[in-house]
C-alpha cells in the first residue's frame, strides 16, 4: 500500500491524471460524451482544488481510491462506491451545517444526467449523506465508506499531525477557544466506541487512532 505521505509528495499533476483515469473510466460505464466527462471532470476539480481546502482536497480523494484496494472484494456496488468519493466532499463549506446534502443533491442530478441506473444513485447518495453523523449501518458498503473517509485517522502520528493542522486551517475563521471547544467534542465522541465501524479498519487502524485522538486531545487541553 502506497504510504499517504508519499501522496502528499505527489505533484498535482500525477495526481490529477490519476484520478481523471478513475472518474473517467466509471463516466464511461453510463456515456461516451467524451466532453461531458471533461466537463463533469472540470467541476470536480475546481471544487476539490480551491485554495482554502487544506484537506478536503485532490489528496483526499486519491488516498481514499488507494485505501479501497484492500477492501475492494467486499464492496457490492462498486460504481456507487466510486461515485460517492468523487462527490462526498464537492461542497465543502466549514460555516454550514448542509455540505453533505448538497454534494449528495448535485451527485444525484449529475447522475440522472447521465442516465446512471437509480439503484446506483440511490446507494451513492446514502453513503454521502452517512458521512454526516458517521453511523454504523446495515449496508456494508456505507460502513466501509465511512471508514475510508475517516482512515485518516489510523495514519502514523507524523501524517495526522499535517492532518490536524490542514483541517484547523479551514477552520482558521473560528478562534481556538471556540474552534478547540468543538474539536474536543468531536473527538471524544470518537473514543466513546469504535473509531472504525468495521472489522477490517478496525483491525488494521483502530489502536493508532485512539493513540493519535488521545495525543491530539492532550494537545488542545494543554
Amino acid at each position: 500500500m502506497t504510504c499517504i505521505l508519499d501522496i502528499h509528495k505527489t505533484s498535482p499533476l500525477i495526481e490529477n491524471n490519476m484520478l481523471k483515469e478513475k472518474y473517467t473510466s466509471l463516466l464511461s460505464y453510463y456515456t461516451d460524451d467524451l466532453r461531458l466527462i471533461e466537463q463533469y471532470w472540470g467541476e470536480i476539480t475546481n471544487h476539490y482544488s480551491s485554495k482554502e481546502r487544506k484537506y478536503h482536497n485532490l489528496n483526499h480523494l486519491e488516498h481514499m481510491i488507494i485505501e479501497i484496494d484492500d477492501v475492494k472484494s467486499k464492496i457490492e456496488n462498486l460504481n456507487a462506491f466510486l461515485f460517492a468519493l468523487f462527490y462526498h466532499d464537492l461542497v465543502y463549506n466549514p460555516l454550514k451545517g448542509n455540505n453533505e446534502s448538497k454534494s449528495a443533491e448535485i451527485a444525484v442530478k449529475k447522475l440522472s444526467n447521465i442516465r446512471v441506473d437509480s439503484n446506483t444513485i440511490s446507494k451513492c447518495q446514502n453513503h454521502i449523506l452517512a458521512t454526516k453523523q458517521h453511523l454504523l449501518s446495515e449496508i456494508v458498503d456505507t460502513n466501509l465508506f465511512i471508514d475510508i473517509d475517516m482512515s485518516i485517522l489510523g495514519q502514523k502520528w507524523e501524517v495526522y499531525v499535517t492532518y490536524l493542522k490542514n483541517v484547523r486551517s479551514e477552520y482558521s475563521i473560528y478562534p481556538d477557544f471556540i474552534y478547540n471547544k468543538g474539536r474536543k467534542k468531536v473527538l471524544k465522541h470518537f473514543l466513546e466506541g469504535h473509531v472504525f465501524l468495521t472489522s477490517h479498519f478496525q483491525k488494521r487502524y483502530e489502536q493508532q487512532a485512539r493513540d493519535n485522538i488521545n495525543r491530539e486531545l492532550q494537545i488542545l487541553e494543554s
